[in-house]
Order: C-alpha cells, then structure tokens, then sequence
C-alpha cells in the first residue's frame, strides 16, 4: 500500500475539516479557535507548498538545506480517529473494488493527510466482538509507513456487533475529537446507536458508506441460495427483473435513511461506490462534502 510521489504530494497539502471538535494539548498547524493565546514558537513541521514563507526558519535552511515552517503555541493538533469495519462482509468485490481493501486505501490516505498536519491519529480496525487492532496515537509524518504496515498486517473476519464496538473504542478514547467510521453498515440499527455513543464522547463524526459495485446492482438472476458470508445463514430466492427492481428501491431508501439519520444527528455522510477510484474520493468527493479542504 504505497503511494506514488504525486499522489503524496497532493494528500500533504490537504487537511481534515473539524467544526466543533475542540483542539488538543499537542501542537500542530492547525488554529486553535481561543482568543488572546501565546504566539511564541512552540515546534516545526516540513514545508508544504502555500505555506507563508515568512514563517520559514531560514537558518534551519541553511544548515540543512531542507524548508522547515515554523509553529506556534496557539496552533494545535486535532485527534483524529479513524474507525474501520474489519468484519468478514467487508471482504467482498473483486480486486481494487474489494470494500476491505478499499476502506484500507482510505484509512491510508486521511491517516496520511491527519499525520502530515500534525494531527493526533489513532486507528482502530473493528472486528469480532470488540476491536481487535489499534494504531497510535501517533503524530508526525515519519509514522507514516508504521500506519501503512500495520494496515497492511490484519485481514477482515468475523461478525462484528458495531454499536458494542463502537462503545468500548468511544469509553477509550482519552481524547474527543474527529471520529471517521469506514464502513458497509451491513449491523441492524447500527449507524443510529454508534453514532449516539461517539457523539456522548465528544466526537465530530464522518460516516463512509462503502458498498461494491454488485451490491449496488446485482447482474446475477434465477434460482439462488444466498449465503450470509458472516453467520452462515441461507436464503433462497428467484431473482427476476421485478425482484432486482424492488432491491433497487430498498437500497436507496436504506441508504437514504441512514442519510437523515446522520443529518439530524449533525454527523456527516457519504454513500460510496468502491468501483470509483479511492483517489477520486479523497481528492474530490470528500471535498465536495466538506470533510476536507
């Protein structure tokens, strides 16, 4: 899961969009929203293209010929959570379309742009009963290939129970601040009561509703036992043109309810397609929501 030199390029000079998560006791870039704080030094970062060259140190230049941008006390980090669904339906679609693979590829990608800000990350993969991996807290760029190794190190499995999970990564962060979940939502009632439990610990949330290109319209069609891949339960159907249509209307007013329910709990929400590249996502599509600038 490595990324080429122009996308790196183009993920440094983005940032994640918090509205009401407060700012935490680290320093980074990002302003802290009180009034009257210090603007005494406090730290370093690397140079991105668009900073202010006027709070480049020119000495720390000129010693080590690398662009180095000055920070102070009153910019600080943002937490930064990003919570990916590792449940065995996540494993599903071919190749770049995978949802495991592809919610991964986002996981890598904001991860990047949180370390790069200098934002606190943590990641936590959630599978089985209770979350089974965790990255960070961590803060700086040089964690970057740690994050990409060790999301490169846990496969999807089992059956997950996303509120419980949801709750016990909620009681354990020590910091409110951006939670993310990555997910196919594929849990009754889930999104309602993981969103009530990050929200109760002063999370800002962002939900990424991944689904594949087959499950959002199916090709196949005649007379099918459908195999739950997570419970092994079956179901036969006699898939037909009039069967797909109704599933059709289903999935939209699914995926419009969980739509309204985010809204009106003031989390954001974004359906996805996994056959659209990743890239495109981060790029374009999560700007257009508002989630990053």
């Amino acid at each position: 899961m490595i990324f080429d030199e122009r996308t790196r390029r183009k993920l440094d000079r983005l940032s994640l969009v918090a509205t009401r998560a407060g700012s935490g006791a680290y320093r980074g870039e990002r302003r802290s929203a009180r009034k009257g704080s210090s603007v005494e030094f406090a730290d370093y970062r690397d140079y991105r293209p668009g900073d202010d060259l006027r709070r480049l140190d020119w000495h720390i230049y000129a010693r080590l010929d690398r662009p180095f941008i000055k920070l102070l006390e009153d910019e600080q980090d943002l937490a930064v959570h990003l919570l990916v669904d590792a449940s065995r339906s996540m494993d599903w679609g071919e190749a770049e379309s995978n949802k495991y693979r592809y919610a991964l590829r986002l996981a890598a990608a904001l991860g990047l742009i949180g370390l790069a800000s200098g934002d606190q990350l943590t990641v936590v993969l959630l599978k089985g009963d209770r979350e089974t991996a965790r990255y960070g807290p961590a803060r700086g760029g040089h964690h970057t290939l740690k994050l990409l190794r060790f999301l490169e190190s846990h496969p999807a499995a089992g059956v997950v129970d996303l509120p419980q999970v949801v709750r016990q990564v909620a009681r354990a962060s020590r910091r409110p601040g951006l939670a993310i979940l990555i997910s196919d939502l594929y849990n009754a009632d889930g999104i309602r009561l993981s969103l009530r439990e990050l929200q109760r610990g002063g999370h800002e949330v962002r939900v990424l509703h991944l689904l594949s290109p087959d499950e959002l319209e199916p090709t196949f069609s005649g007379e099918l036992r459908l195999l739950d891949c997570e419970t092994g339960a079956t179901q036969e159907v006699s898939l037909d043109s009039g069967l797909r249509g109704l599933y059709r209307r289903r999935l939209h007013e699914w995926r419009s309810q969980l739509q309204a329910e985010c809204r009106q709990r003031g989390a954001g929400y974004l359906p996805l397609n996994t056959a659209v590249a990743w890239e495109t996502v981060v790029l374009l599509e999560m700007r257009k929501a508002g989630m990053l600038r």
